[in-house]
């Protein structure tokens, strides 16, 4: 039996250790890539969160907005230098507007997992290219689903081993439903915090089809935000979608 699951309830349980327990992912290459992308147009990040990369994108002198399900994740966002500048609606960013149009769209950081079912997703592709001017591009960032790796249907993974901390996923697949449920573990000298989440996971294909009902196509797939070559091997991917016709 399907179990649903609130994709602003995961914002409720991290916000206030978010930046810690991914202290060691850098924004510089994405923050690049993405202004590049961006070509001195505003950009719209779907699921903004604590600002990780809004606000350093930001920062290089471009507008930038958000959509965030989580309250708590934007009062983390706005206690930072800059964060109360940014606008940000409050709500299902599979259906929230803000009544605008940007040069680039965002879903970064496997985000689109958070949505909890395939229907919601295909509506925040819809939702990210009402939202692009002509000729705009909406980027998503995400991970290859790598099933192999649960046995009979559990698995164990380490996300961090630091001087400061210790950081562990507890994963159980659903794969009739495609789905994971997983509790992140974060073991630091104050003790032991638990950070539970809930993915509906989904393959590249997957996306580009959600892409083409939406009337977008593929532009490009790179392994990572250096635009290396996405290839049978890689473990995550950057997807750039198109607004219009392919060679238009």
């Amino acid at each position: 039996m399907a179990s649903s699951f609130d994709p602003a309830e995961y914002g409720s349980h991290i916000a206030d250790v978010y930046d810690e327990v991914y202290a060691d992912l850098s924004p510089e290459a994405a923050v690049r890539c993405l202004a590049d992308l961006a070509g001195g147009g505003d950009v719209l990040e779907l699921g903004i969160g604590t600002g990780r990369i809004a606000l350093p994108l930001a920062a290089t002198g471009l507008v930038v907005d958000g959509v965030e399900g989580s309250p708590e994740m934007v009062a983390e966002l706005r206690r930072k230098p800059g964060g109360d500048r940014l606008r940000v609606e409050i709500g299902d960013f599979a259906v929230a507007t803000t009544g605008r149009r940007y040069a680039l769209v965002t879903l970064l950081f496997n985000t689109v997992n958070a949505l909890p079912s395939q229907e919601a997703q295909v509506q925040t592709f819809a939702n990210a290219a009402a939202h692009l001017e002509p000729g705009g591009a909406f980027v998503v960032e995400n991970w290859v689903p790598d099933v192999g790796e649960f046995r009979r249907r559990r698995a164990v993974r380490v996300h961090e081993v630091g001087d400061r901390q210790v950081v562990i996923d507890v994963a159980e697949l659903h794969p009739a439903e495609q789905r994971m449920t997983t509790t992140k573990l974060a073991f630091t000298a104050v003790g032991v915090r638990l950070l539970p989440a809930n993915h509906r996971y989904v393959w590249p294909a997957e996306l580009d089809l959600m892409a083409r009902l939406a009337g977008l196509h593929l532009e490009a797939r790179w392994e990572d935000w250096d635009r290396r070559p996405f290839t049978d091997d890689s473990t995550g991917y950057v997807a750039v979608y198109r607004a219009g016709r392919p060679g238009r």
